[in-house]
């Protein structure tokens, strides 16, 4: 089975970096789950059964928390004592939640007109943003060890792709017209 106190990096013999080869990762994954998956140990004991099903859920867990850049991010500053995307502290710069703004106006307009491809010009903006941020994102932690300032570009990652998701949304609603 496997060893729970390893961190998700280590679990999957990655770097503990944001940016790795994500191959690895998918391979290292199918490799875990095909060790410890429940169905290869229906025939042990309750207690075997139990701990492969366990072992199966943490590395699923661990391969979601770490194929997804934002909470990729967010457990590798975990790992340094700092909550990125804590509840409690919501601030991000003004002139980004203004550029934010001013594109969710802009989605509405387009979903009033009915212009599907205004909506697909601000996710593909949208999705750019994100795409640079994440590079940012990979420079100050991976480069610099910028634990605070990357705290704030998590934040603002995951502002975007809750932003994406909406219009994501909003694109959808105006396909069934």
């Amino acid at each position: 089975m496997i060893d729970f106190s390893r961190n998700y990096f280590e679990l999957f013999g990655l770097p503990q970096r944001f940016r790795f080869d994500p191959a690895r990762l998918e391979q290292a994954y199918h490799g875990l789950q095909n060790e410890v998956h429940p169905d290869r140990h229906a025939g042990g004991g309750e207690a075997q059964r139990r701990v492969a099903l366990q072992s199966s859920a943490h590395v699923n867990a661990a391969y979601g928390a770490l194929k997804d850049p934002v909470a990729r991010a967010n457990y590798l500053l975990s790992l340094h004592g700092i909550d990125a995307l804590a509840e409690t502290d919501t601030s991000l710069p003004m002139e980004f939640l203004e550029r934010q703004l001013e594109r969710r106006e802009a989605a509405d307009e387009a979903v009033d007109d009915e212009d599907l491809r205004s909506i697909d010009a601000i996710i593909a903006d949208v999705r750019r943003d994100a795409r640079d941020l994440e590079d940012a994102v990979a420079i100050v932690l991976d480069e610099q060890h910028d634990y605070e300032r990357a705290r704030t570009l998590v934040r603002q990652l995951k502002f975007l792709a809750k932003l994406t998701e909406d219009l994501m949304a909003l694109q959808a609603r105006l396909d069934d017209f």
